[in-house]
């Protein structure tokens, strides 16, 4: 039986001390975020957030109804799926504008970027398919049928594969990410939304929001493993991170308002934390310290001290927030 932790809130100012002490240590191993971004869709904007004092440094008009983001492999653009626009904004960093916008056709819910930053992906959900964009020339290399309501997205870590979750018909659809060649596809739980790997790129985990279940998938042969039910199966399981070390597998849960810590040995469930009200995209720090969730229905961040499984802060947003991207 899971812990559930009760949340434990402190004023911004204490965010500092806290963040300031997990970026020390991040600095011996991986560079620390500096920002912390969400997506706002009904502000058409992203919110920029420092992760040391958790204020609002900057607001980004981005376009219609951004959702999913991807950052590039050196940090220095994101990548936002445009639903109304269909399209994908190319914000800069440093400048904090929109430098570029990629058509990648209807209806784009979630993105990804392959591993060289030169081609990014989305889920086309009302039309079924998947598109793949050179960043630099603009041009479509691909679309492709894929699972039904497509929503999910993520690049395989050695880029060559790219895996599609499919709301409607519960499947998973993989992709030779150069063609757009179907290699196969598989059944998950009921709804599937997000999809993250392990570091090696030999096991996948997939959220399934109906099902109530996050499902292990074998990715070397891309067949499942096996499923682990979280709480009483309408928990509606969405956002996905993987602890650096790959031993605590951490979902959000949008209609309990927690995140659920799943032991990946053992899978088991060992731990809830109370979040904001429907989470839905999470993000973890690279030193594995700091987990943070996009609150859509409080219009908020919650901050998370992995070490004491309790909110130590909840970062004012507006809006809708749907997903979030830490960016070093």
């Amino acid at each position: 039986m899971s812990a559930r932790l009760a949340p434990h809130a402190i004023p911004i100012v204490a965010l500092t001390a806290l963040l300031a002490g997990s970026a020390s240590a991040a600095a011996q191993g991986a560079v620390a975020a500096r920002f912390v971004v969400a997506s706002d869709e009904p502000g058409n904007r992203l919110v920029m957030l420092s992760t040391t004092t958790g204020q609002v440094v900057g607001t980004i008009p981005v376009g219609g109804r951004p959702r999913g983001m991807a950052l590039s492999p050196d940090g220095r653009r994101i990548f936002v799926a445009l639903g109304k626009d269909d399209a994908v904004a190319v914000v800069d960093v440093a400048s904090r504008h929109v430098v570029r916008q990629l058509s990648v056709g209807k209806d784009p819910e979630q993105v990804a970027v392959n591993p060289a930053g030169t081609t990014v992906f989305v889920s086309n959900e009302e039309i079924a398919k998947a598109t793949a964009v050179d960043v630099t020339t603009k041009r479509a290399k691909f679309t492709v049928d894929v699972g039904k309501e497509p929503e999910g997205i993520t690049v395989a870590p050695n880029g060559r594969k790219v895996y599609v979750t499919g709301e409607s018909d519960s499947s998973v659809t993989v992709l030779d990410a150069v063609s757009g060649r179907r290699l196969t596809s598989f059944t998950v739980g009921a709804r599937p939304r997000f999809i993250v790997f392990s570091g090696n790129g030999e096991r996948a985990f997939v959220s399934a929001e109906n099902g109530g279940t996050v499902t292990y998938v074998d990715a070397r042969a891309d067949t499942v493993e096996t499923s682990v039910v979280i709480g009483d199966r309408t928990t509606k399981p969405t956002g996905l991170a993987l602890s650096p070390d790959e031993k605590t597998l951490y979902v959000a849960n949008g209609r309990s308002n927690e995140v659920a810590l799943i032991d990946v040995s053992s899978r088991n469930v060992t731990a809830t934390v109370p979040v904001g009200e429907r989470p839905w995209g999470i993000a973890l720090s690279r030193d594995g310290r700091t987990l943070y969730t996009a609150n859509g229905r409080s219009g908020s961040v919650s901050v998370i001290d992995v070490a004491t499984r309790r909110v130590t802060a909840t970062l004012a947003v507006g809006g809708r927030p749907y997903s979030v991207l830490l960016v070093p």
